[in-house]
């Protein structure tokens, strides 16, 4: 359990949501912060984002957050890199798998989880052993932070024996 003590205190006010599992921490919401997916929403600063579940971002409303707002979720994902594909801020990360089969099985459990989420990111496999991920919401042209639980989740996956190792 975190003490409140320890919490260092900002000049927002603070949500603290009580669970079964003890305090957590949340980036300060009020009037001034922008809706996202529809509806206010913390950027927890103490949760995994691999425990966290994608929400449906199948409003008319939704608007991708900016990029402060990514760069503050950037650091729970530091294998991931932040970059903006002609005014289109993304997620990627690139793996060197052992072989093409390999790569092919690497996507599908990456599939299952991303239906699993009902979040589904761009899958490339280039060359034979090249993977790339790309992960943004397609919907609003931009990050949410359903993409950044997307890409914990995606850590978190077993990939060790189907990766190339490092020289």
């Amino acid at each position: 359990m975190i003490s409140i003590r320890r919490l260092v205190p900002l000049t927002y006010h603070f949500h603290y949501v009580f669970r079964s599992h003890g305090l957590r921490s949340c980036i300060p919401v009020g009037e001034h912060r922008p809706i996202l997916n529809g509806f206010r929403r913390t950027f927890c600063t103490t949760k995994d984002l691999s425990l966290q579940k994608c929400v449906p971002c199948n409003r008319k409303d939704l608007s991708p957050m900016t990029e402060g707002s990514a760069n503050v979720l950037k650091p729970k994902i530091p294998e991931w890199e932040l970059l903006n594909d002609s005014g289109v801020m993304k997620l990627r990360r690139k793996w060197k798998v052992k072989n093409f089969l390999l790569g092919l099985e690497f996507f599908k459990i990456v599939a299952d989880l991303a239906e699993s989420e009902g979040h589904h990111p761009d899958l490339h496999l280039v060359g034979w052993n090249n993977v790339t991920i790309e992960i943004w919401t397609h919907a609003c042209g931009g990050l949410t932070e359903n993409d950044f639980i997307l890409a914990a989740k995606i850590d978190k996956l077993p990939f060790e024996s189907y990766l190339k190792r490092s020289k």
